[in-house]
């Protein structure tokens, strides 16, 4: 997960949650939500390179309608193809992480990468 400012357009890494039995970490995000107070959420959706579905873009978009639903805040969908890809990059050639420390911030990076995009995104619409 990362924060952003949408005043200033800048995102931060905040925290990796993982999925429990396969589920959304709920209580994690509720935790989250109720400490942060985001006016909205933005979430990674997973495509092919063609931009057709991969095998968890049906996943992420049902994600998305629950969040919408459980927090009664917009959540808008932002393609996160390569962000994993370009965090793992960023955090291997130019921080020269070991790859235990990568697998646990990986996620983070990515969150913000995403966010960020997003953020840019608004600040030309």
């Amino acid at each position: 997960m990362a924060v952003g400012q949408t005043e200033i357009g800048s995102a931060s890494p905040l925290v990796t949650l993982r999925a429990i039995n396969q589920k959304p970490d709920w209580a994690g995000i509720s935790k989250l939500i109720q400490e942060w107070q985001p006016e909205g959420m933005v979430v990674g959706i997973s495509h092919q390179l063609d931009g057709t579905d991969n095998p968890v873009t049906q996943k992420m978009l049902k994600f998305c309608r629950q969040l919408e639903g459980r927090y009664n805040l917009p959540v808008h969908q932002m393609d996160e193809s390569y962000s994993t890809f370009e965090a793992k990059q960023m955090l291997y050639d130019e921080l020269k992480l070991r790859a235990g420390k990568l697998w646990e911030v990986q996620d983070q990076l990515a969150a913000q990468l995403i966010l960020q995009s997003w953020l840019n995104q608004q600040s030309t619409t």
